[in-house]
């Protein structure tokens, strides 16, 4: 089998299946702390927003829009704590591959509703600096921007 440029050689681990789910579990969680970051950072703006003198003149729509994002980022933060929570309810409970499993669907779960929070932010600024159209355009663009790469590219790539 002839390997293509830039393509790496299979790895050959010898692991067992606990070894195996105990480095799953360590890389999912260092995954999770990075995008966790992500969500703190969007949850501190969006608390600033509602105590900002312009937040009174916020349009209807753009109140909307801000509530929806704010609860989106709440659910995103929690759907992607638990993989942390269920590792410490289930510690040493001989059932860290089911762990992992979970934690695997969670994580992405948590992505989804991370994608939709940082897009709803996009749509709230966007139509407050540019205006609605402007504002729906870029949030189109943002999301198809986070479904290919989020979504779509690693789907393709397990397909291969």
């Amino acid at each position: 089998m002839q390997m293509q440029p830039g393509q790496s050689p299979p790895v050959t681990r010898h692991e067992t299946p606990e070894e195996r789910a105990d480095r799953n579990l360590v890389e999912l969680l260092q995954e999770l702390r990075v995008v966790q970051t992500g969500v703190q950072i969007v949850f501190a703006f969006l608390l600033g927003v509602a105590f900002t003198s312009r937040f009174p003149q916020l349009s209807d729509f753009q109140r909307g829009t801000y509530i929806v994002t704010l609860l989106l980022t709440v659910v995103s933060s929690a759907v992607l704590a638990t993989p942390v929570a269920l590792h410490r309810g289930l510690f040493h409970r001989g059932v860290k591959p089911r762990i992992v499993a979970l934690s695997d669907r969670f994580a992405q779960i948590g992505l989804v509703f991370l994608a939709l929070a940082l897009n709803g932010a996009v749509l709230l600024l966007m139509d407050v600096v540019l205006g609605l159209a402007a504002a729906i355009a870029t949030t189109v663009v943002t999301t198809a921007m986070f479904a290919a790469l989020w979504f779509l590219l690693p789907w393709a790539l397990r397909r291969r």
